[in-house]
């Protein structure tokens, strides 16, 4: 039989003894291990916070989501225009001499008044209509249209009321007549079709252009006409040199009235717009832009620009009554300038 010898006796008590401790050791760290708290129980939930902290997580409601994402409409172009600045003042006080259409008797007839409202005269006494009348640029001679004789023709009378003389006839109804700066050309509306041309003594009437145009008016230097037209579909205002030639569009709105008139400077046109009842007066560049409202109420229409710049006369039936009125081109400065149980309109401003 195999003895142990001491030596073996030696190891073997050595790994018994090691073996001993090592069991120990795991049981203690057993022990530790099963009295600490877990920390990895719910490692999802620390996720969220570590992309991004609580504040920032919006959750929106789902009935929010649901609603159907708004629709956007334009604003009219009435909501759009600026509200007038003050820009001139009543230095000086208005000049010249504005002609007018009157009711007198039930019967339209042609009216002179100084533009501070005094001298009122009353120049036509005719057994028929009278109106569309303007002033010469010399300031002496008034151009109207009246169906005295039986149709629309074209007259003139001087401004102290002698001198009354029919200039065209029968060439058909015609309507706004008005004598070019250089005092060369009448141009006037022949109803139906277009725009015609005579000299001032009704020679050599021509058309100019062959159009539904009617209410024209020159610029200040001669080489452009203005006029309203549904050449385009709806009443617009238009502009074209003085030989009919480059016709431009400039307005591009509803409810648009004919009768216009040029800023002295030649830069924009005043005119009236908006349905009956409730028109009012506008200022417009000749690019169509700086659109500007003057009035807001009263029934406004047929401006005219004073030679100066300063004012616009215009119809207004405000008090009831048409009467004429002024006013400066920026809104400001409201005048009445007349003051008669009878009708006072189309105003048309000379020296």
């Amino acid at each position: 039989m195999n003895t142990i010898t001491p030596i073996q006796k030696i190891l073997i008590t050595i790994l018994a003894l090691g073996f001993f401790c090592l069991c120990i050791v795991f049981g203690y760290s057993f022990i530790l291990d099963a009295n600490q708290p877990s920390v990895t129980q719910h490692p999802v939930l620390i996720q969220p916070y570590l992309i991004s902290p609580t504040p920032e997580i919006l959750i929106v409601p789902t009935e929010t989501l649901a609603l159907p994402t708004p629709t956007f409409e334009l604003v009219p172009t009435i909501e759009l225009i600026p509200t007038p600045i003050p820009s001139f003042n009543d230095s000086p006080p208005p000049f010249g001499k504005i002609a007018f259409a009157c009711y007198v008797n039930q019967i339209d007839q042609i009216c002179l008044i100084n533009s501070d409202g005094s001298g009122r005269k009353q120049l036509t006494n005719l057994k028929a209509t009278a109106f569309y009348p303007s002033v010469s640029p010399d300031g002496t001679t008034i151009y109207f249209s009246s169906r005295d004789s039986g149709n629309y023709e074209i007259y003139s009378i001087d401004i102290n009321g002698d001198n009354l003389q029919k200039l065209t006839n029968n060439i058909g109804s015609l309507y706004a007549p008005e004598l070019s700066p250089n005092g060369e050309w009448i141009i006037f509306t022949k109803n139906g079709d277009g725009l015609w041309l005579m000299k001032p003594d009704g020679s050599n009437a021509h058309q100019l252009t062959n159009k539904d145009d009617i209410d024209p008016s020159w610029s200040p230097d001669g080489s452009m006409i203005s006029f309203a037209s549904s050449r385009a579909g709806a009443r617009q205002l238009f502009v074209m040199n003085s030989d009919g030639s480059n016709i431009q569009q400039v307005t591009n709105l509803n409810n648009m009235g004919g009768r216009n008139t040029w800023s002295p400077d030649g830069t924009q046109l005043a005119f009236y717009r908006g349905e009956q009842g409730n028109r009012n007066i506008y200022v417009i560049n000749l690019d169509g832009t700086g659109l500007v409202k003057l009035t807001n109420g009263g029934d406004n229409l047929g401006p005219s620009w004073s030679p100066d710049g300063n004012w616009i006369a215009f119809t207004s039936f405000r008090d009831g009554n048409n009467e004429i009125y002024i006013i400066h081109p920026d809104g400001t400065g409201l005048t009445r300038i007349t003051n008669s149980k009878i009708s006072d309109w189309q105003p048309r401003w000379g020296n």
